[in-house]
């Protein structure tokens, strides 16, 4: 059996925080997405980033209030130098009019969501997986390889991550995604989720849940074996028997 766990640590910094976890199963490899599938998976992701556009109420990144929130978010733990939220890393591409573009099916349907609703989303392959998925402050020295680099970074004393029994999984909350366990085209099994660290955004986190999960039924195939919004009273979920 392997959880999703947000330790104490995780809650010290953020008692009011919303996780929204979906666990898909069964998700068909991107070669076997129908070509009109994979045309709908690219216009959505064209129209999130204009919506995403929308959104952006100033030229300067920082002063969204979308990103101020999740700047504010990082200094309440150690970091990398020049590490960001991954949804600050995305609208500062559509600030600059550099679309983000395709990667793979599921990756395009979760970068969708993430840019529709300005909220952090992402996904582990759970196959990958050793043990539980553990949010919590770490000691540091998790070993982790981030997607395309060529060396180790392991982790920092005091980072706030996901970490496995092996390693990290993503560093500094939201950051990096390594490459152990990130989704390719072949994966079948998911975990996905999306972040929220400001309580009134509470009803937008879980439309967007909602929406990522019908996405990945609608173009992937994938059943839905668990979708739940993790908080401090309830701070766990099962996602793999």
């Amino acid at each position: 059996m392997k959880k999703f766990v947000a330790e104490d640590s995780f809650w010290e910094l953020f008692p009011d925080a919303q996780i929204g976890v979906v666990v898909a199963r069964g998700m068909r490899p991107g070669v076997e997405v129908p070509k009109e599938g994979s045309e709908a998976i690219a216009k959505m992701l064209e129209d999130a980033n204009a919506k995403a556009d929308e959104l952006l109420t100033s030229d300067i990144i920082s002063q969204n209030e979308v990103v101020a929130v999740w700047r504010g978010a990082y200094q309440k733990f150690k970091t990398k130098k020049g590490a960001r939220s991954s949804i600050e890393n995305l609208l500062k591409r559509v600030l600059k009019g550099n679309p983000v573009g395709p990667i793979s099916p599921a990756v395009d349907i979760y970068n969708t969501v993430s840019l529709s609703y300005a909220l952090p989303v992402g996904g582990e392959d759970i196959d990958a997986i050793e043990g539980d998925v553990r949010l919590g402050i770490t000691e540091g020295g998790d070993a982790f390889r981030a997607l395309g680099d060529e060396e180790d970074s392991p982790t920092l004393e005091g980072e706030l991550c996901y970490r496995d029994n092996v390693g990290a999984v993503c560093r500094c909350l939201n950051w990096r995604d390594g490459q152990r366990t990130a989704l390719t085209d072949e994966s079948s099994n998911a975990l996905l989720v999306v972040e929220s660290v400001d309580p009134s955004r509470a009803d937008e986190l879980a439309q967007a849940v909602d929406e990522l999960a019908a996405l990945i039924e609608q173009y992937l195939g994938g059943e839905i074996a668990a979708k739940a919004i993790i908080t401090r009273d309830s701070p766990e979920l099962v996602i793999d028997e």
